[in-house]
């Protein structure tokens, strides 16, 4: 957490408040977040965001001098506020802005010369800024990951093939982004799930036409978590302050115990690479 959904949601909650904007300040309270943040960034005040997009997990901010490379990490979250209201005024403890985090863990602030500011918050201090003048799609980060699961690149015969002779679970290989890009835990559960395919299945061992629903299914459940500004757990907000509300659709991801909602059996948990798995051992083979 964040996975793609959340990340797409906090491009699509920022981009029209900052992009076009010139930069009028920057603030860095705390420079050691996954890696320290680089001397450059200060040097960005005064140029304006030309663009913003997103690369897997990544956000990229285009200036003339160069791309700012964001990731959210586990904790990260992006906050758009007027640069002049304060973490304790009544708009920040309205029903508007809920969940925030103690202002100790808001470590950059962008100010904008339209009035507004982007806040970074990361309790847990794993997301990355940093800096790049060159292609940021040729960072060493970045270069590397597979391709985007909603667009077309990502398709039953990308994944079949990913998946042939491989004797690791399926559950591990759509979370590899270098197979696929920012198929998370939360929705690597749900993706399966609604494929009717058990998480521990090995990769090899699965038809092409289960992977076709698979993949189909993958694109399903990213897209409704998209729509629903993504699923907030512990730390994600979107850019307004408001949670995501996927967590109300989730039919298997925090379910352990519940009943199924297709047979009604109980849902397990089980883990997986350290990570927890929750699935339907009657709905899923």
């Amino acid at each position: 957490m964040p996975e793609l959904p959340e990340v797409e949601t906090t491009l699509r909650g920022i981009t029209p408040h900052i992009k076009g904007q010139t930069i009028s300040k920057i603030i860095i309270r705390q420079r050691q977040l996954r890696w320290p943040i680089p001397d450059e960034i200060k040097s960005l005040t005064g140029l304006p965001v030309e663009e913003i997009t997103r690369r897997g997990k990544y956000l990229f901010w285009q200036t003339p001098a160069g791309h700012l490379i964001w990731h959210l990490g586990m904790s990260g979250s992006m906050l758009i506020l007027p640069i002049d209201d304060e973490s304790e005024s009544p708009r920040r403890q309205s029903h508007e802005f809920t969940k925030h985090e103690p202002e100790k863990h808001e470590h950059v602030v962008f100010e904008f010369n339209n009035g507004l500011s982007l806040r970074y918050r990361d309790p847990r201090r794993f997301g990355a800024l940093l800096f790049t003048a060159d292609d940021p799609n040729q960072h060493k980060l970045i270069r590397s990951l597979g391709p985007e699961p909603l667009q077309s690149e990502f398709n039953t015969d990308t994944l079949y093939q990913a998946c042939r002779n491989r004797t690791a679970p399926i559950k591990h290989l759509i979370m590899d982004s270098h197979i696929v890009v920012g198929v998370g835990n939360i929705y690597a559960c749900e993706a399966l799930y609604l494929a009717g395919i058990n998480p521990k299945r090995k990769a090899g061992k699965i038809s092409k036409q289960r992977i076709e629903k698979l993949v189909s299914a993958i694109k399903t459940v990213l897209q409704a978590a998209i729509n629903q500004g993504g699923t907030t757990l512990q730390d994600f907000n979107q850019a307004d302050g408001k949670p995501g509300y996927f967590k109300q659709s989730l039919n298997v991801y925090g379910q352990r115990g519940r009943p199924c909602s297709i047979c009604s059996s109980k849902i397990r948990q089980i883990k997986q690479a350290q990570r927890s798995t929750f699935y339907c051992a009657n709905c899923q083979r």
